[in-house]
């Protein structure tokens, strides 16, 4: 065996870097605690595919992680482009980590616009690896290059890997029956290959799913295979790449189970099935296809086998129209839809907040108003879930702070609607919807039982004696009005949207009557058992920042970097915004200065100032991107000191 000499280093970013180099010609390799990745081309380079597969290999390996997908919205945006480039981010680690980074250590740029569009995010000394054969003297000039950025200098603070993947991937591919157009198409797979032997992904999975979504497309598996392949190759032999990083499993990250990484949508989609099997229900999904929530219809879709039955309506309305109807036939009933969708739906959900029927409103938000940002994220439909109705129509709301904290939510949002008989709108958002980390699959014994009882008789006696059946009799503890199925003899009972009569659920013009039902409505959501808010303050701070929904990742992070540099800050997270936590108020009051970080212009703070009389400092952002982690700590720190 031969001998081996090691060393190891913290970067100035506290980055551990520990290196061995073999004699004989043999590659070092670096150990790091964590690396960024970002990969960036043409909408059609196969960038989030790429990714993803880099991203399952690295989940598969062991890392924690965490992933920010960020993609035009045009299905085909211009080539070549800056409007038209596409990329996914990659930030995993051996330790617990909450964001997708804030700069990525290493860029891999597919064409001029790629690197123009990316390269202010890197930091200097930021690896690049560009494909050379793209950078011609038009597809530079189209994003405003007047010479090579590969060539005048621009880029000399980096480390500069100019790599031509196009013609390497043709040469790779040339004993293949292909075109030239059709060979380029696997230059992505060569980064990719090239991109696993440097960061020691596995492989055996990405080769397995090639073999899978190629299976009847043997020649075009075959080449990706091969351009995958030659990728590896190619970090291995040649002198360019001389060194390859390791980032050992994040072993003592994760609580002892079976993981796997989940995307926000996917674990929604799960939650939704999972809530439908603990309440013994068939679940019903009625939506029309909207980004960023239409990967929650495809995937609910392969479920029939668990009772699910999905519904892809002509609009909006029609969707949660049908999703009202199987609430009222008894399914539980989800509808799935964007901010533009929120608005549509108004009416209906207003309609199911009269009905008193369980409903499941899902909102992956994105940049507005209007159609605005469809493939960015934002915060901005807060108020228009707690507000956007005619009338008193108040509906719970909640919003998961993770990728994988969707399932829970969706569990919880389940339990809310089925309980107090109403619809909930669950807030999640695009980052949160595409974004990925590792997920512990639950054990059936932790899932709670949301089993309900539907109406089975008369439930009322008359003055005369008479039983009858009063479908807005009330549960004393609740406040819930019966659920009766169609069809139940004797159960029959008037619906409409026109207000009840208190018990009958007759039509009723009565004043008295239209008070005492607004005001029983009102208090039905505000008696909703939540739990009490937790603060995370182990040193007694004057300062407490407050988040909610998914700028719970950059919050923690950035109040890491403030506890380590000594600075004393409280943190406390939101998951339900309607009713808030019966002690959000005594926990705002033990506080000199609170901050709320949104992004939006300040929806939540709105909210705590009115109901709380708290003055609350708003930190906002509404760039159709998630918080960066150093930015938060800069501002919360500012707040502390002011």
């Amino acid at each position: 065996m031969t001998s081996q000499v090691s060393r190891t280093t913290e970067q100035a970013d506290g980055t551990v870097v520990g290196e061995q180099r073999r004699p004989g010609g043999v590659k070092a390799v670096r150990r790091l605690d964590r690396v960024i990745i970002r990969f960036a081309g043409d909408s059609g380079d196969g960038m989030q595919l790429t990714g993803d597969r880099f991203t399952s290999e690295t989940a598969s390996f062991g890392n924690d992680l965490s992933t920010l997908p960020n993609f035009p919205a045009e299905i085909r945006a211009p080539a070549g482009t800056l409007p038209g480039v596409s990329s996914f981010q990659l930030h995993f680690a051996d330790h617990d980590i909450l964001t997708p980074g804030d700069a990525p250590n290493v860029l891999v740029a597919m064409n001029p616009a790629a690197l123009k569009a990316n390269i202010g995010d890197l930091p200097r000394g930021a690896e690049i690896i560009v494909n050379t054969d793209e950078f011609s003297k038009r597809a530079m000039q189209k994003v405003g290059y007047d010479a090579s950025p590969l060539e005048d200098g621009s880029l000399d603070g980096y480390s500069l890997h100019p790599v031509p993947l196009t013609t390497l991937t043709v040469e790779a591919l040339k004993e293949f029956d292909l075109t030239r157009k059709e060979a380029e198409r696997s230059k992505n797979m060569f980064a990719l290959g090239l991109l696993s032997w440097m960061y020691h992904r596995p492989t055996e999975g990405t080769e397995r799913f090639l073999k899978q979504k190629f299976a009847r497309r043997p020649e075009v598996m075959n080449a990706n295979l091969a351009a995958f392949r030659a990728g590896w190759n190619f970090g291995e032999t040649t002198e360019d790449f001389a060194v390859s990083y390791e980032i050992a499993p994040a072993t003592t990250a994760f609580p002892v189970g079976t993981y796997r990484n989940i995307s926000g949508n996917l674990a929604l989609a799960y939650g939704l099935v999972t809530a439908s099997h603990q309440a013994d229900l068939p679940l019903f999904l009625g939506s029309y296809p909207i980004t960023p929530a239409s990967d929650i219809l495809h995937e609910l879709s392969k479920h029939k086998n668990f009772g699910v039955r999905t519904f892809q309506a002509e609009d909006e309305i029609a969707g949660i129209g049908a999703a009202l109807g199987a609430a009222f036939g008894g399914s539980l009933a989800v509808t799935t839809t964007s901010g533009p969708g929120v608005a549509l739906k108004a009416e209906t959900v207003g309609l199911a907040v009269s009905l008193e029927l369980p409903l499941l409103v899902v909102d992956i938000q994105r940049g507005g108003p209007s159609t605005g940002l469809p493939t960015k994220t934002e915060q901005a439909d807060l108020l228009q879930a707690m507000y956007g109705r005619n009338g008193e129509a108040p509906v719970p709301v909640i919003a998961p702070r993770t990728p994988a904290d969707c399932f829970d939510a969706a569990l919880e949002a389940a339990r809310i609607a089925l309980t107090y008989r109403t619809p909930v709108m669950l807030l999640s958002d695009g980052y949160l919807a595409n974004g990925s980390e590792p997920w512990r699959i639950p054990e059936l014994e932790e899932l709670p039982d949301l089993r309900v009882q539907f109406a089975q008789g008369p439930n009322h006696t008359l003055d005369d004696g008479t039983e009858v059946f009063w479908p807005y009799k009330r549960d004393p503890g609740t406040l819930a009005r019966p659920w009766a199925i169609p069809g139940t003899p004797g159960l029959e009972h008037r619906i409409g949207g026109i207000e009840k009569q208190d018990g009958t659920g007759n039509i009723s013009y009565d004043p008295a009557n239209h008070d005492f039902m607004v005001r029983t409505r009102q208090a039905k959501i505000d008696g909703i058992d939540v739990p009490d808010i937790e603060v995370d303050d182990p040193d007694g701070a004057r300062t407490l920042v407050l988040g909610w929904g998914s700028t719970y990742g950059p919050i923690t992070a950035a109040v890491r970097r403030l506890r380590r540099a000594d600075e004393a800050i409280a943190q406390a997270h939101l998951r339900h915004l309607n009713p808030f936590p019966r002690n959000l108020g005594a926990v705002l009051g033990r506080y000199d200065k609170v901050v709320i970080p949104e992004m939006n212009l300040g929806q939540l703070a709105t909210l705590i100032r009115a109901k709380y009389l708290v003055d609350a400092h708003s930190y906002n952002q509404v760039n159709g991107m998630p918080f960066k982690a150093e930015q938060l700590a800069e501002a919360l720190k500012e707040a502390i000191h002011d």
